[in-house]
């Protein structure tokens, strides 16, 4: 396979190396005294999985990389995250899994051997440990050697340089997760050009996204805990509006307040931050995140923390900077809660996946009609061929969640987003109202005011369970909820 592309030299960190300091770096290093039983917090679950999806495609090999690192600056990369259905199968969510490869072998007995192609960690009597700026451990930190990586994956793990060797012998047709890497690509579009290589049809990457559809109790406590954190993390934008409605950057602070909360009790922000003050709260999906708060506006933050585990929580909620609403921003406040509590109550198994959306949306029109902004009568509007009402809300209401916050959205249109619920999946309801300052078909006293409430649920037996009910969405108990910290 062909080796990443290698950093280009910057200044001190190329300095020369004498033989002499060499053969110094080699020697003298303390016994490493890492636990050695340590499993990757799913390793129970990640070989019904990989059954599973190996079922599917039986006699066929099947790869599934992790990725590369995408370049921010020259020599500086973008933090690395796994592809979702490489960590889903291996269990491996850490950055050192750039260039690792998940394969998925047929044994010739309809079943299937995983393999993990991996870099393990460069021996310290070798000089990759001191100068190998990109995977050495003295300056990216230490990763696991094969045997190590073995038993906290319950995989079995080659060097990656092994990878050559798949192009020997007899050929078995071949599925692989395009786009992911662009050195498997290339490795790939070379073995296919081999008379003895053929390649099957594309389909792994849909079959993974709806075999991950419904979520197991082990991921529902993961999407809780996601969900928890995410809670902590608005609370402490609330905490902070003084200080940000004080500076002229504040939806930056906001930002960079949760992101704190998201580093410390997870991965990270599980997708980028929406941080949409006043005006710039009619924008559906702004990151830019550079304005000021202002006192008597609303504050949109759409926002999630994602577990170590990768799984991410995706919760809205729309705040007055004052502390409370104006009569206004109540009116369009609620007509949104309306719509959410209808699409929240559309949810159950065997409900279509659109039933929800399509339930908000009727309360949306209907309230547009009453306000005398929507031209049509709400039943004209909702026909497939109107849709007028969609200038001010425009988007789906909702979608899959999971490791990814659009989750399996590779899943073909049948199964999802054109299917039915399942007990154990887990989505969002998230109405909006994005009524732009530059809209002339609204009454000047409704314009600039974009209100999104959007909430976490994982269907149950008979209905659906509000995972972020810790979060109050009724305009009273915001304005409680924030009266109660910012006094505190």
């Amino acid at each position: 396979m062909t080796e990443p592309r290698l950093r280009p030299p910057t200044g001190s960190h190329d300095l020369p190396v004498s033989p002499a300091l060499d053969t110094f770096m080699r020697t003298g290093w303390a016994r490493d005294r890492r636990p050695a039983d340590a499993r990757v917090p799913a390793h129970t679950l990640t070989p019904a999985r990989r059954a599973r999806v190996a079922a599917r495609f039986p006699g066929e090999r099947l790869v599934v990389p992790a990725g590369s690192p995408a370049v921010a600056s020259l020599d500086a990369d973008h933090r690395f995250r796994p592809h979702t259905a490489y960590a889903w199968l291996t269990g491996l969510t850490g950055e050192d899994q750039a260039g690792h490869v998940l394969v998925l072998e047929p044994d010739g007995d309809a079943r299937h051997e995983a393999v993990l192609y991996m870099r393990p960690g460069s021996p310290r009597s070798g000089q990759d440990f001191h100068r190998d700026r990109g995977h050495g451990e003295f300056w990216v930190g230490r990763r696991p050697g094969l045997a190590e990586a073995a038993v906290l994956t319950g995989i079995r793990c080659e060097h990656r340089d092994a990878w050559e060797k798949l192009l020997t012998g007899t050929q078995p047709p071949t599925r692989v997760l395009t786009g992911v890497d662009p050195s498997v690509d290339v490795w790939l579009g070379d073995a296919r050009r081999m008379p003895a290589v053929r390649s099957a049809p594309a389909g792994l990457d849909a079959v993974i996204d709806e075999l991950r559809l419904v979520k197991d109790s082990w991921e529902q406590a993961q999407l809780q805990r996601a969900v928890d954190a995410t809670t902590a993390g608005f609370e402490d934008v609330v905490r902070c509006l003084p200080q940000a409605m004080a500076g002229p950057r504040g939806e930056r602070r906001v930002e960079g307040v949760f992101g704190l909360r998201a580093r410390l009790e997870g991965h990270g922000p599980g997708f980028p931050t929406v941080a949409a003050a006043g005006d710039h709260a009619c924008v559906l999906r702004r990151t830019r995140n550079d304005g000021p708060l202002e006192r008597g506006r609303l504050l949109l933050l759409d926002a999630g923390v994602a577990t170590d585990s990768l799984y991410t929580a995706d919760i809205t909620r729309t705040i007055p900077l004052s502390g409370t609403f104006t009569p206004v921003q109540r009116t369009v406040y609620e007509l949104v809660l309306a719509a959410q509590d209808a699409g929240i109550a559309a949810l159950r198994p065997g409900a279509r996946f659109h039933d929800f959306h399509e339930a908000a949306m009727r309360v949306i029109a209907e309230g547009l009609h009453d306000w005398g902004v929507l031209p049509v009568p709400a039943d004209e509007s909702l026909t497939p061929e109107n849709g007028l009402h969609r200038r001010y809300t425009l988007c789906g209401s909702g979608h899959m969640l999971g490791m990814d916050v659009h989750d399996c959205a590779r899943a073909r249109a049948g199964i999802y987003p054109d299917g039915v619920l399942e007990a154990g999946q887990v989505l969002t309801v998230g109405p909006g109202l994005y009524l732009r300052p530059d809209d002339e078909t609204l009454p000047r006293s409704l314009r600039g005011n974009g209100v999104r409430i959007e909430d976490d649920l994982v269907i149950t037996g008979d209905g659906a369970r509000l995972m972020s009910s810790a979060l109050p969405r009724t305009p009273d108990g915001v304005e409680a909820w924030m009266a109660g910290l910012l006094d505190g």
